[in-house]
């Protein structure tokens, strides 16, 4: 587990717990143990049981967790996800933390397979971005990853994207390219946003790797693949739904990135039963 994860979960239990849990320490002697289940209660693509474990083995070091449906497996309404036994204490004071982390990612995961079945067998590939929960982007693309799709750079630090403010502020895009890879590694691809065909052709012209066309239309993509024509990848963004994807994914765009696959999954129902 990473360090951010850590801290992450580790926070997110004092955030609930605080100075104690008053329901909890008034009502359970100290020393008492239990088992619970972690149940789903609807059909959904299983993420994040290793996060959801750890919020009861932060509590409860000797706490016994069994994963029963691992990540990336289906399952339906009433199928055990994991097992837990331990302090009792340990288990009410995790409870509501496993879950909104095990519902939140697993609704990531559910909602992903569903954009992937639709890509199945077509040479694209389908990415997430950096449209995350703060604090949350490891576990969420690791969500992505479980759920068939693929990530874009998972941050600023390992992947170079000119954007319109970029090259509003850089005087334009073959400038802003040429900048930039003064300083970078030879390894790291540049990629350049463009919106029109102006914008294409300077971007070709100033030899960028990567090519994303922002909000354009079905015709346009079409029209922008041909003029590229393999002379750099190619990427479409904007506005991508799960009424368009499949028409997207047959343009001969090599990449599809949406949002969606994060920010507009909803969290799918899972209770803990003791």
């Amino acid at each position: 587990m990473d360090a951010i994860t850590e801290q992450l979960i580790r926070l997110a239990l004092a955030e609930d717990i605080g100075t104690g849990d008053i329901t909890t320490d008034f009502l359970i002697p100290e020393g008492e143990t239990g088992d619970g289940v972690l149940v789903a209660k609807e059909a959904l693509m299983v993420a994040g049981t290793a996060t959801a474990a750890a919020c009861f083995t932060f509590l409860d070091p000797n706490c016994r967790v069994e994963v029963m449906a691992p990540d990336g497996v289906r399952v339906q309404a009433g199928d055990v996800i994991l097992k837990v036994e331990g302090s009792l204490r340990a288990l009410l004071k995790g409870e509501r933390t496993a879950l909104n982390f095990l519902q939140r990612l697993s609704g990531i995961a559910t909602h992903v397979s569903r954009y992937a079945e639709m890509v199945k067998g077509l040479p694209v590939r389908l990415v997430d971005t950096r449209k995350t929960t703060p604090g949350w982007r490891v576990l969420e693309k690791q969500a992505v990853r479980t759920g068939g799709a693929f990530n874009h750079r998972m941050a600023l630090y390992d992947g170079v994207m000119i954007k319109d403010n970029h090259i509003a502020v850089s005087g334009g895009i073959k400038p802003a390219v040429e900048t930039v890879r003064k300083f970078i590694s030879h390894l790291v691809k540049v990629e350049v946003e463009v919106s029109n065909f102006e914008e294409l052709d300077e971007a070709l012209e100033s030899g960028a790797d990567v090519i994303m066309l922002d909000n354009m239309s079905m015709e346009d993509v079409k029209k922008a693949v041909g003029i590229v024509a393999g002379r750099a990848m190619t990427e479409v963004s904007g506005n991508i739904t799960d009424e368009n994807l499949r028409i997207y994914a047959d343009s001969g765009v090599d990449v599809i990135s949406s949002g969606a696959l994060t920010h507009q999954a909803r969290s799918v129902d899972i209770s803990m039963r003791m």
